[in-house]
């Protein structure tokens, strides 16, 4: 059945990433790491015994980023200083061009790079630092800045001294890992070598304040929820269990952060939202991470309309601000993000790109020779509902191309929405694709105390036939939601989805700084 979150539940793409390359490599490349390895240990040392600490506690004295450097030199050139400027740096080493008397370093910090030029005349005291100076050690560098003949802004060293040693070379040639699986298991090399797998990781951080900015602007209120949970609820997924000692009970990491930020709602805070981890022991793929990020939020006297209204703005707004544009390819698709984007029923979905009306349709046996026309194969047992979902899933969401609110779902597959006054058996739901990918879905939450007990015995029922993902009843929220709910739009927004789609990645680890993969051994 299918949830508000980045991870749905679809049946997962197989893990072709996660296994370690267990192909073993030359003996000779082995024993040329540990030569490489023994070698950096004695250069530390070496500087130990010259009274050096390869690894000091701080900085000589406040620095200058490198784009920091580089800008203050550009305005003196254009008379904006009085003085030629100069400054310390400090970075790691990722080029060493050794010319005998001249040494040139590349320096890289977080802001960027700068070229040093080492003379041995006018560094006596440092020279022999250089000897002992590898790719991938930190630097510190202090001196001039001056224009090379070649026209390279550079910092003329005066003193250099050593950082942090590094004793186990960067990848080769510092131009970026090529084995997918190493760029994901050691993330500190990727990100070292790999400039655009670090703007991933900028952008993402951009995109999420933004996203924070615009709903505080909306007046919605920032708010925390247990991740330690005594009953997983909020959303059809197979949880993560632990045993909390200090209470002697059995504790779920959440599944969702819906039922505590809706009893906060019941409370009289009637805007709020959560950004925060979801854990979900579910299948990898490229779409698939057991642990993501997924914004909820919860709004007071609105309904999935005004959600649907609030999503379609917020995530042009998003674009517009990260990326100065509402405009993103996304593979082989150029995607228009600027509102109004389009409303699709399921039904009107099914019938179109299926041949299915599931109004006509609504046993397991008569859906289930459409779902096989589409997969192979399904997990025994399966009820309608899921057969529903998984149809939606191969036969309508790849073909949801640009940004896309799929609405009105049967009640069968949304234990937590509320139901159309029209048409009791779809609720006010919808889901949201872009490039064929779910990033969101909303209700018009369920308000009626008396449907909702039902519907959780209804969960209930499907749990003790099997169904290890169905809802958990939840019998605090119940008496919560009996003290009084008003009408409520709710959203669930998958982060690392939106993130995807705005950076053009084409798997989930690429946005996951360290993403689920299996232990090495």
């Amino acid at each position: 059945m299918p949830d508000r979150t980045s991870e749905p539940d679809r049946t997962s793409e197989p893990d072709r990433t996660s296994k370690p390359d267990r192909t073993s490599k030359p003996d000779q490349t082995s024993e040329r790491l540990r030569e490489l390895f023994e070698q950096r240990r004695r250069k530390a040392e070496q500087l130990r015994e010259r009274n050096v600490d390869p690894y000091p506690a701080r900085l000589s004295g406040p620095r200058r980023t490198t784009a920091d450097a580089r800008s203050s030199f550009e305005r003196w050139e254009r008379g904006q200083r009085k003085t030629q400027p100069s400054a310390r740096v400090a970075g790691r080493v990722t080029n060493i061009r050794n010319l005998g008397k001249l040494v040139f370093l590349d320096l890289r910090d977080g802001s960027g790079a700068i070229q040093i030029l080492c003379r041995r005349d006018a560094l006596p005291k440092h020279w022999q630092l250089l000897q002992a100076l590898d790719l991938g050690d930190f630097l510190e560098a202090q001196g001039k800045l001056i224009r090379t003949r070649s026209g390279e802004i550079s910092l003329e060293a005066r003193k250099l001294r050593m950082l942090s040693k590094a004793l186990r070379p960067p990848p080769e040639k510092f131009h970026g890992l090529q084995d997918v699986e190493r760029r994901y298991r050691q993330r500190y090399l990727d990100l070292q070598t790999n400039l655009d797998a670090r703007e991933v990781f900028v952008t993402r951080s951009k995109i999420v304040a933004a996203l924070r900015r615009f709903m505080d602007r909306r007046g919605f209120m920032e708010v925390e929820t247990p991740v330690l949970q005594a009953e997983a609820g909020g959303a059809a997924a197979k949880p993560f269990t632990t045993y909390f000692n200090a209470l002697d009970e059995e504790r779920h990491l959440r599944i969702a952060t819906e039922l505590h930020l809706k009893r906060l709602i019941v409370g009289g805070l009637d805007k709020v939202y959560e950004v925060g981890r979801i854990f979900r022991n579910e299948g990898l793929s490229t779409r698939h991470n057991p642990e993501f990020t997924m914004m909820e939020s919860y709004e007071a006297y609105a309904d999935y309309h005004d959600v649907a209204a609030m999503v379609e703005t917020m995530v042009a707004t998003v674009a517009q601000d990260v990326l100065g544009t509402t405009t993103v390819t996304v593979g082989d698709h150029t995607i228009d993000l600027a509102p109004p984007w389009r409303r699709l029923t399921m039904r009107e979905a099914l019938r179109t790109h299926a041949g299915v009306d599931f109004v006509e349709r609504r046993t397991a046996e008569t859906l289930a020779p459409h779902l096989a026309e589409h997969q192979s194969a399904q997990p025994p047992g399966t009820g309608w509902a899921k057969m529903l979902d998984l149809l939606v899933s191969h036969a309508v969401e790849p073909q949801l191309i640009q940004p896309t609110f799929l609405l009105d779902y049967p009640v069968e597959t949304s234990p937590l929405a509320k139901r159309k006054p029209d048409d009791p058996s779809l609720v006010e739901r919808f889901e949201t694709f872009i490039a064929g990918s779910e990033i969101a879905n909303a209700y018009s939450e369920l308000n009626d105390p008396f449907d909702q007990r039902r519907r959780f015995q209804e969960q209930l029922q499907r749990r003790q036939s099997g169904d290890e993902e169905a809802e958990l009843i939840d019998e605090d929220f119940l008496v919560a939601l009996e003290h009084g709910m008003p009408p409520t739009g709710g959203l669930g927004l998958g982060v690392d989805r939106l993130v995807m789609v705005l950076t053009n990645a084409p798997s989930i680890r690429d946005v996951i700084l360290f993403p689920a993969l299996r232990t090495m051994g």
